[in-house]
């Protein structure tokens, strides 16, 4: 046996390389992922951010299922407020009809972007109009089985059993994870804040579903590994800047690694983001298993779900295939 990890792609590109690259990059990482022993490779839908190019998320899902053969593929997440609940059972019931029993749906209910974007995608309505949990009851109906005389109808979608995951990481999302009695999965690697508070409202307040007698914990974990641990400290400078032009509200991936943060930014500003990033794991191989070793005995985790920012996608496979190897049973 081994602790069941999984890989969140945002499909990152920057300066030296073009989408297309990106892409092909994300393909490659896949099948790794797949040959290293991953349980799942999910996709986040982001829009209108520079070095990231995975906003049409169900069609990526779709170029990386057709390149792989029994990895799980799937969102983490789709943006539900973003969309007609009709339109995503629509899309994922066509993914799980060509890919079947391979094809994950992960929720969640940010805009994946600004309020430019979230405008430009969502028209005039109110963003929080729309009711989250109304919305993900409307499109589980229609993943059900068509009964006589039903009008609405997805198709492909209907009668399919697919895998729906609730993404969240504020207390909100654990009430409404545990009422669904559906997989909690929770976003650590950006927004750990919360993290133990809202597990133990998932727990406390789990109720049975017809797919899961009991709670399901996914942690999402920023992570950078390396060869040796000063090697993943230079690498991890990248994670930082990114972080950092977040907090300035520039928002960027893949930048080149540097020697020294310092000087780079504010006493203000190094908290902002070492405080985003409470769960980082960077290290070499020993370093990088005693952190995440730690993580799962903190959260009582049933999987981690690795998030990672590189500059090279050398040294992107190089962490992931460290971490495929590591011993994560306690």
């Amino acid at each position: 046996m081994r602790f069941p990890l999984s890989v969140l792609d945002l499909v990152p590109y920057h300066q030296e390389k073009s989408i297309a690259q990106a892409f092909n990059e994300s393909t490659r990482l896949a099948q790794h992922a797949e040959k290293w022993g991953y349980k799942r490779f999910w996709i986040a839908e982001h829009h209108s951010i520079e070095g990231v190019a995975s906003a049409a998320t169900s069609i990526v899902i779709a170029h990386i299922a057709a390149k792989t053969s029994t990895i799980r593929v799937g969102s983490g997440g789709i943006m539900l407020p973003n969309h007609a609940p009709l339109i995503v059972a629509e899309q994922f019931g066509t993914l799980e009809t060509l890919y079947p029993g391979r094809i994950d749906l992960g929720l969640g209910r940010a805009p994946g972007s600004d309020r430019a974007a979230t405008r430009a995608i969502r028209g005039n309505r109110d963003p929080h109009q729309d009711d989250f949990a109304e919305m993900i009851e409307e499109l589980m109906n229609y993943f059900k089985e068509i009964i006589p005389g039903q009008k609405l109808k997805a198709i492909p979608g209907a009668g399919l059993h697919l895998p729906i995951y609730i993404l969240g990481s504020s207390l909100y999302s654990a009430h409404l994870a545990a009422r669904l009695g559906q997989p909690y999965v929770f976003a650590g690697h950006f927004a750990p804040g919360m993290m133990l508070s809202a597990l133990k409202i998932y727990r406390d307040e789990f109720q049975p579903s017809k797919d899961y007698t009991k709670p399901y914990v996914m942690i999402g974990c920023p992570v950078v590994a390396a060869d040796d641990d000063k090697t993943a400290n230079f690498l991890a400078t990248t994670t930082y800047q990114s972080f950092l032009n977040l907090v300035r509200g520039t928002p960027r991936l893949a930048i080149a690694p540097v020697e020294s943060m310092q000087g780079r930014w504010s006493t203000e500003e190094e908290y902002a983001v070492k405080n985003m990033l409470q769960i980082f794991v960077v290290g070499g191989p020993a370093r990088a298993q005693e952190g995440l070793r730690h993580l799962i005995q903190l959260t009582g985790a049933s999987e981690i779900i690795v998030s990672s920012n590189f500059y090279r996608i050398e040294d992107r496979l190089r962490s992931y295939e460290i971490l495929s190897g590591l011993d994560l049973l306690l």
